[in-house]
């Protein structure tokens, strides 16, 4: 369906402001630039209200309707921060910023919200107030549930919350979702084997933790295999396994292992906890080792509800004229799901066409989508804070 004229206008100033942010990218609470553009943007828009600082670097504004008849309250929210991975694109509007990048398209959706903010304050005909997040640090750093615990919800009245994706792969400017759980919970472990180092000629000198460290990577295997009803489903991952030493004729003293533990079932985190530290130490043990299991909770898992789902699919057709695809779980987390767990609402992906995969050096958001996303987010809340018929 053919996107709205004053949206396809503004396309040009919304992708500057895209690339702009995209040639300064910042990690984690760090989005000291960024948050100040967007407070500026928002500003200039003419957006009502304007907090900044909000879970440390978050953003809000406040657009109200041209009606408030029914006290009626939805919030949008886009994600600021980068990734630490060195840009591999060469366009010429790439990364400034030495070993980060926007490898994720937050860039994007930040910009997207901007052009949703613009085009909503020259046209309040809602009923109600739109609240729009911008959050720092959703790659690892928790920042959905910084800015959730700071109590904006409910000193918003926010009652619905939505956010978007891009997403790779799936066809340019066409939406995608999934009802109920749909990203999946993930925490993070490191594990610290302790031995004795020694010559690696004499090995029955020594406490050898590399022996150790991959029997525990193997073994922990068995929290998915045998710990775990099979009609539910559980990954523990090791992605990094560090010596003390990098000699070729080196036992070393210590290993650190670290990993993540994925699920779609939150009840399941607490299985894993408990059993990764009782297979690690007494594995540890039988070789005369020791190992420490540090274990950190992340974020949860991610819950569309029904009704929401519903009509983010009913938007996502409005845009495109295509039905919205509904697509199997992810695995990925998303911290979006603090918000979720606090109120009613869902998350939908935007298709980036066939683009080098997130967290990819060579990966780019497409501007070419961006009218569809602006198009989501003013149709979203012109539906949800519909003016009542006289």
């Amino acid at each position: 369906m053919p996107i709205d004229k004053q949206i396809l206008e503004i396309h040009e100033d919304i992708v500057n402001i895209r690339r702009k942010i995209h040639e300064l990218p910042e990690l984690m609470f760090d989005t000291f630039k960024t948050s100040k553009l967007v407070a500026e943007k928002l500003r200039l828009f003419g957006v009502d209200e304007v907090v900044e600082g909000v879970g440390r670097t978050g953003v809000i504004g406040k657009i109200k309707g041209e009606r408030n008849s029914a006290n009626k309250v939805i919030a949008l929210r886009a994600d600021m921060d980068a990734l630490p991975i060195t840009e591999k694109t060469n366009l010429p509007y790439s990364s400034k910023v030495e070993g980060v990048m926007h490898a994720c398209g937050h860039d994007g959706h930040t910009a997207m919200l901007l052009g949703a903010a613009k085009y909503l304050s020259k046209n309040r005909d809602f009923d109600g107030e739109v609240i729009l997040i911008f959050q720092p640090a959703e790659e690892g750093g928790g920042g959905g549930k910084e800015m959730v615990e700071t109590g904006f919800l409910d000193k918003f009245g926010v009652q619905e919350v939505y956010g978007m994706h891009n997403w790779p792969g799936l066809s340019k400017g066409s939406f995608a979702i999934k009802s109920g759980k749909f990203f999946a919970a993930a925490d993070f472990f490191t594990i610290l084997v302790e031995g004795k180092g020694g010559h690696a000629a004499n090995p029955h000198t020594t406490v050898d933790t590399t022996l150790v460290a991959s029997q525990i990577v193997s073994s922990i295997q068995a929290i998915a295999a045998r710990n775990v009803d099979p009609l539910k489903s559980i990954v523990v991952s090791v992605c990094s396994f560090i010596t003390d030493t990098d000699a070729h004729n080196v036992i070393p003293g210590t290993v650190v292992l670290k990993g993540t533990v994925r699920t779609m079932e939150n009840e399941m985190l607490d299985l894993a906890e408990k059993n990764l530290s009782l297979i690690c130490e007494n594995t540890a043990r039988a070789f005369g080792a020791s190992a420490a299991v540090e274990y950190k909770r992340g974020y949860p898992v991610m819950t569309n509800s029904e009704k929401e789902t519903k009509i983010a699919k009913e938007i996502g057709y409005s845009v495109t004229g295509n039905e919205t695809i509904d697509v199997p779980p992810v695995m990925g987390a998303e911290d979006f799901s603090f918000m979720l767990n606090e109120r009613p609402g869902a998350y939908i992906l935007i298709g980036n066409g066939e683009s080098a995969p997130v967290h990819n050096p060579n990966y780019n958001f497409d501007d070419d989508i961006i009218p569809a996303g602006i198009a989501y987010w003013t149709k979203l809340t012109k539906s949800r804070l519909r003016v009542p018929s006289k």
